[in-house]
This record gives C-alpha cells, structure tokens and sequence, in this order.
C-alpha cells in the first residue's frame, strides 16, 4: 500500500530554496544553463527572467543559440539568489544593491594633489625665483654631463 504524500508547507519550499553555504563551483570555463540551474537549486526559467532584470548579468550566447555561463555569472547568480532569498531584497532593491557595488569597485582611487612645498606656502612662492632656481640646475646639469 502506498504511503500517502506528506503535504510541502510554503515554508518549507522557501527553506529549500534558501542554501546557508554557497556551492562549490567546479573549476571549468563554461557552463550551460542547465548547470548553473542546478548548482544553484533554481530552475531555468527563473534564470532566463533574471537576464532580463539585471544588467550585469548576462551569459554569452553560441552560435546555436545555448547560453554560456562563466564563473563570473554563475557567481552573480548566486549573488542574486542571496539578494532575495537570503537577505529579502526585491528584484530592485536587488538591482540597486549591485549597481551600487559595480560603482565602488569601479570607482578610481582618489588622485593625489601636488605635493606642498616644505616650507613655504604655494601662494608665497615668487615665481622669479623658481625660474632662477631652474635655471641653476639646468647649469649644473651641463656641467655635470661634460665630464
């Protein structure tokens, strides 16, 4: 006889859904979307909608078509899974949580401004004189490179 089916609360496919570790991604160069769907515990159709609402996620398509996944996307993938599953994030905030990263990573460092003088003030500078001081080294430069 067989044994009736336990009925699945919506809880539990939520927990399901929600992974404490992240997978281990095998070392490859491609994946198919099928893969990806796979580590991830999603199906691909979840992964198709998400290319369409998250810029920075998009996997390189072949000539036949198929979806290629790098390890670059399979890890924005997973990114976006915790974004929503884990954290609660709707899809924009999700959007705006990685917008906001790709800027910081992207930002250039601060530039350094012109170094400051030692010991005198930029504004107490005579220019004759820096002109004077140029002309010295460039003399003791000649000099140096008769020898």
């Amino acid at each position: 006889m067989a044994e009736p089916a336990t009925p699945v609360s919506p809880e539990s496919e939520i927990d399901s859904l929600i992974e404490t570790d992240p997978p281990e991604i095998p070392k490859r160069l491609f994946f198919r979307i099928g893969d990806v769907a796979e580590l991830a515990g999603l199906e691909t159709h979840v992964l198709r909608f998400w290319e369409s609402e998250f810029p920075n996620f998009s996997p390189k398509k072949t000539s036949t078509g198929q979806r290629q996944y790098r390890r670059k996307d399979v890890e924005a993938v997973l990114e976006i899974k915790r974004l929503l599953y884990t954290d609660g994030y709707t899809i924009a905030g999700a959007r705006k949580v990685l917008r906001q990263r790709a800027k910081t990573k992207r930002r250039p460092p601060e530039r350094r401004t012109q170094p400051a003088l030692l010991f005198a003030e930029e504004s107490s500078v005579n220019p004759k004189l820096l002109v004077a001081i140029k002309e010295e080294l460039r003399a003791i430069l000649t000099l140096l490179s008769r020898r």
